[in-house]
C-alpha cells in the first residue's frame, strides 16, 4: 500500500473509531431518556426511544468489526470513547420530553454529517464495503432524525 493509500485507510479507521464512540455515546444518552421521560406522551416517546437505542446498539458491534476487518484497532475503553466522540453528555434526568426529542434529533443528524464526510475517505481508501456500510448507516441515522422531527410537529 502506498503511503497515499495508508494515510487514507488511518484517516478513515480514525472516522470509524470516532462513529463507534458517537454510536455508543449516543445509545447510553438514548437509554437515559428512555428510563427518564415523562408526561403524556411518555408510552410513545418511551417505546420509539427504546427502539431508536437497539437499532443504534446493533449498529456498535458492526462498526467495530468493521474497524478489526481493516486490521486495526477500536476503542478500548469507556476513556477512549469519551475522547473520540462528538456527543454530548446529558446528566439531567428532569428534561421536558421535547428537549429529549431535540437533543437525540440533533446529535443523531451530527451522526448524519459525519457519516456523509466519511464517504469520500471511503472512496479514496479504495474501501468498497465500508462504503457501501456507510450508505445504510446514513439512511439508518436519517430516519431516526426524521421520526424524531416529526415527533415535534
Amino acid at each position: 500500500m502506498t503511503d497515499q493509500g495508508s494515510n487514507s485507510k488511518a484517516a478513515l479507521v480514525g472516522e470509524l473509531n470516532g462513529l463507534l464512540a458517537d454510536h455508543f455515546a449516543l445509545f447510553i444518552k438514548t437509554k437515559n431518556f428512555h428510563w427518564h421521560v415523562a408526561g403524556p406522551r411518555f408510552r410513545d416517546l418511551h417505546l420509539l426511544f427504546d427502539e431508536q437505542a437497539i437499532e443504534i446498539r446493533d449498529q456498535i458491534d458492526v462498526i467495530g468489526e468493521r474497524v478489526r476487518k481493516l486490521g486495526e484497532q477500536t476503542l478500548t475503553s469507556v476513556g477512549s470513547v469519551a475522547k473520540h466522540t462528538a456527543i454530548t453528555d446529558q446528566d439531567n434526568a428532569d428534561l421536558g420530553p421535547d428537549q429529549m426529542v431535540e437533543e437525540l434529533r440533533d446529535d443523531n443528524a451530527a451522526i448524519v454529517k459525519r457519516l456523509k464526510g466519511m464517504k469520500p475517505l471511503a472512496e479514496q481508501a479504495g474501501d468498497n464495503a465500508t462504503d457501501g456500510l456507510l450508505d445504510e448507516w446514513t439512511d439508518m441515522a436519517e430516519e431516526r432524525v426524521w421520526f424524531l422531527s416529526q415527533t415535534l410537529k
